[in-house]
């Protein structure tokens, strides 16, 4: 396999073989800096939210949350309140739909909706979206890079919406946890708050950061391997 330089402006991919493409996005990240991005997906339940910001600014760190466009609904000024103390908004899709069995203008419209909302809120766009269940293919992703957007995977699952204790999910994310990993929890997982300090202590101990997922990411001059990393082009 051979992977294709690529930017923000152009589909990131991966060549399969002489004659295909398999479309890939980004899982994880190669840095020479410490760094780690902690992310939420958020489509029900809110309640946590302001509890996780504090306990991830407490230590020094920012995160990013992946909205729903109905979770927008909902939750406007708590949008504006996750931007406004320095946390990062992503687009994951206005209703949670599986993007693989959407037409392509259903899929541009989950897209489009949710961005018009965030933007609507707070002034700009995300840069990112995360794809509903983890679903993607090279439909969705050729319609990102029209949006000039990445679709963020993740290359740790906390597994916090199995209802796992909070050690549990703390265990699985430190024993894993790495300079240039993706962590995806969920902002109203039963044990979030439980793990979450865990996990924090973990990073500082590792001599980690935890930063937005803009500033882990690259959005020009990149490869992707087969596994998902992206790789800074020298």
């Amino acid at each position: 396999m051979v992977a294709i330089s690529v930017s923000i402006f152009s589909v990131y991919a991966i060549e399969t073989d002489a004659l295909a493409k398999r479309l890939v996005p980004v899982y994880s990240v190669e840095t020479a800096e410490n760094k780690v991005a902690l992310t939420f997906d958020c489509a029900w339940g809110a309640d946590k939210t302001r509890s996780i910001m504090d306990a991830i600014e407490n230590a020094g760190y920012k995160c990013t949350f992946f909205v729903t466009g109905f979770w927008v609904d909902a939750n406007g000024e708590l949008v504006k309140e996750i931007v406004s103390r320095g946390h990062q908004i992503g687009n994951h899709s206005d209703n949670h739909p599986h993007m693989g069995k959407a037409s392509d203008q259903t899929v541009r419209s989950e897209i489009d909706n949710v961005n018009s909302k965030i933007e609507a809120l707070v002034g700009e766009k995300p840069t990112c979206f995360r794809a509903p269940f983890g679903e993607y293919d090279n439909k969705l992703l050729n319609i990102l890079s029209t949006q000039n957007m990445l679709c963020i995977q993740w290359s740790i699952d906390s597994l916090d919406w199995k209802g796992i204790t909070g050690s549990e999910i703390a265990k699985r994310v430190i024993n894993r946890l790495k300079s240039g990993d993706i962590v995806l929890f969920h902002n109203n997982s039963d044990h979030i708050l439980d793990a979450l300090p865990l996990v924090l202590s973990a990073i500082k101990n590792k001599g980690l950061n935890a930063v937005l997922v803009d500033e882990l990411v690259y959005f020009e001059n990149y490869v992707i391997n087969a596994e998902g990393k992206q790789i800074k082009n020298s």
